[in-house]
């Protein structure tokens, strides 16, 4: 199934609580719920002004819906080709 990459723009991410977060990561996974279990939610990384999501889901549109539905911005959905990591370099 396809893994796909979500560049979420929130300004002040990296200044969201852990309570904050917490309240996200709910919302999410309820959507989640709904969608069916056809997307997973893999891990999401939290920077200055951005979420950067991984996400497994049979296409880009259903992506796109659990943002759509959750109210999270979604703005670049990118498909992973490949994951390379060090011991491709062996």
């Amino acid at each position: 199934m396809p893994r796909y990459v979500i560049e979420r723009e929130i300004p002040g991410a990296g200044k969201l609580t852990a309570t904050d977060l917490q309240g996200i990561s709910a919302k999410s996974c309820g959507v989640l719920q709904d969608l069916g279990p056809s997307i997973q939610w893999v891990e999401s990384y939290v920077t200055d002004d951005k979420i950067y999501c991984v996400y497994i889901a049979p296409n880009e549109a259903l992506v796109r819906e659990h943002a759509r539905k959750g109210g999270f911005p979604a703005n670049k959905v990118s498909e992973v080709k490949t994951v390379i990591d060090p011991t491709t370099a062996e």
